[in-house]
């Protein structure tokens, strides 16, 4: 999808940044956030169902295109990242969509970025 607006896949990596809710264990997706994708909120995009149904979204995005990958952000930490890591990566893992190991030992790294030219660095000669 993302190519489809002019980018170049290869260029910069697209993340989409979702709120994730899985209080309902694994109850199916409420409607409009599942299949039909997440809805808006006061906090930005919310997904709300289960693990299974969110890795089953994630599988959907990225073989569309529509995203490189996705900063999920739980809504009630304590209680959604075990879901989230046992549940949701280990399926999407599974899937071979989601790394097991992190190849560098910087963000920019695991994202797989070019270092910036340092603006502030002295190029050229003196006067």
């Amino acid at each position: 999808m993302a190519v489809e607006f002019g980018r170049n896949r290869g260029s910069l990596p697209v993340l989409v940044s979702l709120l994730v809710d899985l209080g309902d264990g694994e109850r199916a997706a409420e409607p409009g956030h599942g299949g039909g994708g997440p809805r808006p909120s006061a906090r930005g995009p919310l997904y709300r169902g289960g693990p299974v149904g969110l890795a089953e979204l994630i599988s959907t995005w990225h073989a569309e295109g529509v995203t490189d990958g996705f900063h999920l952000v739980p809504v009630e930490p304590r209680r959604d990242l075990g879901r989230l890591v046992n549940g949701t990566v280990a399926l999407v893992q599974h899937r071979g969509l989601f790394r097991t190991f992190c190849p560098g030992s910087t963000l920019r790294e695991h994202l797989g970025l070019a270092r910036p030219a340092n603006q502030y660095a002295v190029t050229g000669g003196t006067s």
